[in-house]
Order: C-alpha cells, then structure tokens, then sequence
C-alpha cells in the first residue's frame, strides 16, 4: 500500500485546495470548477466527422479481460461488464476490450479471441451491449453509437496457455527487458509477422461481419505492435527506418481497406515510453537504465515530454498521409512503466509505489494528447489517464474539451467501478462518491494473481465472489 507521500485526491475536497495542491507541486493540469449545464457542456455534444456520428464525447476504453472461456469466448463476467458498457451512456466504445487475433497472441489463457469458432459468441457479445444502450437510452440510442474491437497480439507478454508462464514473441531483441523472462525470448522473422498480418486481416473480416464499425490495429502498451515500433536494430523488413517499423500497421490498414472496404480504422498508440522501472529498495520505482542509453523504446521520456513526443510526430504525419486519423493515446506500458500508463497511488502487487505524483501522470498524458492535437487538428484524438482525478474527473474533463485538448475523454479503470459514470454527468446528476474508483489497483493484482479481472472494493459482485479471498489473503503478506 502508498506510504503516504503524496496527498489523497479525495482529500481536495474544494477547488481551491486542488488548484493549490497542483501549483505547490509544479502540475500543469486545468479543470474547471464549475460545471456547466447538461445541455452546455462540451462533454454531451456529438462529434462528426469522416461520415462517422458519435453522440457524445465520451469513450469507453479497451481493457484487457482476465475471464472469458479457455475457448476465447465471453463468460457471464465478460457479458456482463460489455452489458455495462453499453449502459453507461458513452457513445464511443474504443474496442471494447483486447481481443487476440490468434493463441499465441493472448495475453492470459481466458482473454478473448476472434478466430472462427469464437465469432458467433462475439457477435452475441456485441449485440448484448447495443442491446442495453437501447434499453437504457431509446429504441433508437444506438444511431450515434460508434463501436469498434480491438486487435491485439501480445508479443513479448503473451502468456496463452498458463497464466504466470510467459511465452514471449518479441519484435526485437531488449537487453533490458529479456532479462526479465527466465526462459529466454523469441524474436519473430519477417514471415512470421507476415502470418500475422493474414490473421489481423481474417479477424477484421470476422468483426466487421458480425457489425462492429471499426477496428483498433493496436499499437500500445508494450505488446507486439507498440514494440515494432522501436525496432531501430532489427534487420529486415520491419526494422530500422521509421517506415519499417510501421510497416506492419500500414500492410495491415491497406488490406483492410482493399479487403473488408466498409471497416474503418483506429489505432491505439502509446504516444511516449519510458525506460523499464523496478521496484527500488525502500519502495518507490526506479529507472533500471538511464533515459539517455535506452535506445528500445518509442518516443523515450527524458527531458520534456515535447522532444519525446517526436518519434510519435514522424508516425502520425505518415498515418494522416496514410488516411489513419482515429487515434486514441496512451502511454508506456502496464508491465515495465505502469506509473506513466495509469497513474495510481495503489500499486499492484507485483509492483511498485509510484515515483512521483500521480497527477504528474495525469497531467503528462493530457498535455501530449493536447499537443498533438494542436499540431495535427485534421485528426481525432481520445484522451487517456483520467481515472485518477476521481471527483475532479469531470471539471478536468470539460475544461480539456473547451480548450480542444482531445476530441473524446476516454475511461478506464473507472469503467469498472462506477460505469455509470459518463451517464451521471450527462444528465447532471452529482458522482456517486461510494463507486468512484480510487485506483486500488486490485483490478491489476487479481488478474497478475490469476484471478478474474473486476473491482473488489467497490463492485459487490466482485466483493462477494470467490476469487476476493485468495486476493485478500494474497495481499495480507504486503500488508504487514
């Protein structure tokens, strides 16, 4: 648990004690501190463009499930939370959740996959949440409602077959992160990834045929296609230059294009990195490298957060020439930099206590996502890392939106705690205080623990299930 360094968000309980908090400690993050009606907030206007509506500027983002079937189908908790999903009053469902588009590319043995035997169940799933928007918001709701699914393969952290036994195919030698894998890693040829972009392509045929509007050629995170991306040293045909590493979003958008013509693409793109943390000894993470002699990352953290935004300046002018202008932000990876991904004041249990602020966090994710969105305003961009802000979510929210700072304010981890929540704003209610997640991160340690993913402090669905034990218990240790 947080040693106490850093001050509580649920502690700024008025604006004046926020504004002063971020002032004190040098965060460059705004909000306002009123909200605006219903009917005037930016939040609830509708978004048109590229012949795409959206009703509102909320979205829901793709996160990685611990609980479907071995099969790769939905179970009842998958269904459920797509049910949510659908409920929650967000117009923007960004994949759904990370779905793999083959076995070796799953990232735990129950995450979801698009394969032949697996698509009717999707197309259930699918149909279950625009199923519940329609009955929460109109039989018709569903008309500004913009659905994708994301495409993954995990790569390096693929973990198919047993959940804590790593199974890693890499696009490219890490002399800093091999070292974490006991059993060696392996690196994929060029035929390889060019197998896998026929399986990318047979699983966006699958998700446009059962109605899905878009796909996400994922590229964050740390997983297959964000680290091809730094292959600066790799031979062939997907290394070295800029275009290269890209080779594999571009190969697979042009076949989509050509192949499936009426599926519109996004992608979801770790915009910066940061080298690999660990856990130092007295708790907080530390770098295991300098900045400066890590060359295996994508737009590398150093000084500024504007110099390292350059390696994602070179690939979005290529996507923009390339007709790929969805983007949805995010940051780093959950495995060697989750401070920079999510910020929390709670680590998981195979982590480390934050390093820094979590609000600095907040505030670096929003800032590039404003910057690039300045410099690339013929583009759309969601925005990521807004869960931390807890109350303070929908002042900061509003006031990113009136500046076009994002076009769409994405949520996470608050997705699984209080779905609600995007509903609640738009109709003006105030937040329900009791669900609003406090980035506890057990949604993490369950699943690292391989337990069903969901939040056990404030879901009582998940405070009573069975899993909720062997987590207290796991964590008791941590505790003491």
């Amino acid at each position: 648990m947080s040693d106490g360094r850093y001050q509580r968000v649920a502690a700024l309980k008025n604006a004046a004690l926020l504004r002063q908090h971020l002032e004190a400690g040098g965060i460059d993050l705004h909000f306002d501190e009123t909200l605006l009606p219903p009917g005037e907030s930016p939040l609830a206007q509708p978004f048109e463009r590229d012949g795409v509506r959206v009703g509102n500027r909320f979205c829901v983002l793709p996160m990685e499930g611990w609980d479907g079937t071995r099969d790769g189908e939905p179970s009842d908790l998958t269904r459920r939370r797509w049910q949510r999903f659908g409920a929650s009053g967000a117009k923007l469902i960004w994949g759904g959740e990370a779905v793999a588009v083959r076995h070796d590319g799953r990232a735990n043995p129950n995450q979801l996959m698009m394969t032949q035997s697996t698509e009717p169940a999707l197309a259930a799933l699918r149909d279950l949440l625009v199923a519940a928007h329609r009955e929460r918001f109109g039989s018709n709701a569903d008309g500004d409602l913009y659905l994708g699914l994301q495409l993954t393969h995990s790569g390096r952290f693929a973990r198919p077959n047993v959940w804590n036994r790593p199974e890693p195919l890499a696009a490219h030698a890490n002399p800093v992160l091999d070292r974490r894998f006991a059993n060696g890693v392996g690196v994929m040829s060029d035929d390889d990834i060019d197998r896998l972009i026929d399986d990318f392509i047979a699983a966006a045929r699958r998700a446009y045929a059962i109605g899905f509007q878009f796909v996400d050629i994922k590229h964050c995170h740390g997983y297959f296609g964000h680290e091809l991306l730094s292959a600066r040293e790799r031979a062939g045909r997907y290394g070295g230059s800029l275009e290269n590493r890209a080779r594999f979003m571009f190969t697979v958008a042009d076949r989509i294009r050509a192949e499936v013509p009426g599926l519109r693409l996004g992608v979801r793109l770790s915009a910066i990195d940061s080298v690999p943390f660990k856990k130092s000894a007295d708790g907080p993470g530390e770098p295991e490298t300098p900045p400066r002699e890590y060359h295996h990352g994508f737009g590398i953290i150093d000084e500024t957060v504007d110099q390292s935004l350059d390696d994602s300046r070179a690939l979005l002018a290529m996507m923009r020439d390339r007709g790929i202008t969805w983007v949805c932000l995010t940051a780093g990876s959950p495995y060697y930099c989750p401070h920079v991904v999510r910020p929390a004041l709670f680590p998981p249990i195979d982590g480390y206590e934050p390093p820094e602020d979590p609000l600095h966090g907040v505030a670096r994710q929003i800032g590039m996502t404003a910057r690039l969105k300045a410099e690339f305003p013929d583009m759309v961009f969601v925005g990521s890392a807004y869960t931390y802000l807890q109350e303070w979510l929908p002042n900061v929210a509003q006031y990113t939106l009136r500046h076009d700072m994002a076009d769409f304010v994405g949520l996470g981890r608050m997705m699984v705690s209080y779905p609600d929540l995007a509903a609640d704003v738009l109709a003006g209610r105030p937040l329900t205080r009791k669900l609003v997640c406090r980035t506890f991160s057990d949604c993490t340690t369950g699943p690292r623990l391989g337990l069903v993913s969901g939040c056990y402090p404030l879901d009582p669905l998940y405070v009573n299930h069975p899993d909720a034990a062997a987590l207290k218990e796991a964590k008791a240790p941590a505790r003491t």
